[in-house]
C-alpha cells in the first residue's frame, strides 16, 4: 500500500515510478487510456528479458518479445526507427540479452519525455496524491 510520499515521489523521476509496484500500476492504467501501453509492457519485457540465464529461454523469449513488439503488424508494435528494427531483425536468429538495448532506450526515453510528464498531469495521478493526502490526514487526525 502506497502512501503520500511514495506517491508524490513517484513524480522526481520515471525510474522511481517504475520500481514501484503501484506506480507501475497507475503508469499503465494512464498509458491504457492513452493507448500506449505497449511501451511499458516493451520495457519490462526486457527488463525480464536481461535476467534471463538458461541460452534456450533466451532465443524463446526473444522470439516472443520480436512477435509482439518489434515485427511489422506485431500485436503490440512499439514505435521505433526503421534502423533499430533493421538491426534487430538481423540479429533476432542469433539473440543475445542486449539485442533490445537501444530499442529499450529509445522507448524509455520516449516514456520520460513524453507519457510520463503528461502522467503527472493526469486526473490518474491526481487522485492518487490526494486519495493518499487524504488518508495520511485522516490517520493523524482521528478526532475528526
Amino acid at each position: 500500500r502506497s502512501n503520500a510520499g511514495e506517491t508524490m515521489a513517484w513524480s522526481e523521476s520515471v525510474d522511481t515510478l517504475l520500481a514501484n509496484k503501484d506506480g507501475l500500476a497507475a503508469f499503465r492504467t494512464f498509458l491504457k487510456s492513452e493507448f500506449s501501453e505497449e511501451n511499458v509492457e516493451f520495457w519490462l519485457a526486457c527488463e525480464d528479458f536481461k535476467k534471463t540465464k538458461s541460452s534456450t529461454k533466451i532465443a524463446s523469449k526473444a522470439r516472443k518479445i520480436y512477435s509482439d513488439f518489434i515485427q511489422a503488424d506485431a500485436p503490440k508494435e512499439i514505435n521505433i526507427d526503421f534502423h533499430t528494427k533493421n538491426d534487430i531483425s538481423q540479429n533476432i536468429s542469433e539473440p543475445t540479452l542486449s539485442c533490445f538495448d537501444d530499442a529499450q532506450r529509445l522507448i524509455y526515453s520516449l516514456m520520460a519525455k513524453d507519457s510520463f510528464p503528461r502522467f503527472l498531469r493526469s486526473e490518474v495521478y491526481k487522485e492518487l496524491v490526494k486519495k493518499h493526502q487524504d488518508r495520511n490526514e485522516k490517520r493523524w487526525l482521528p478526532f475528526l
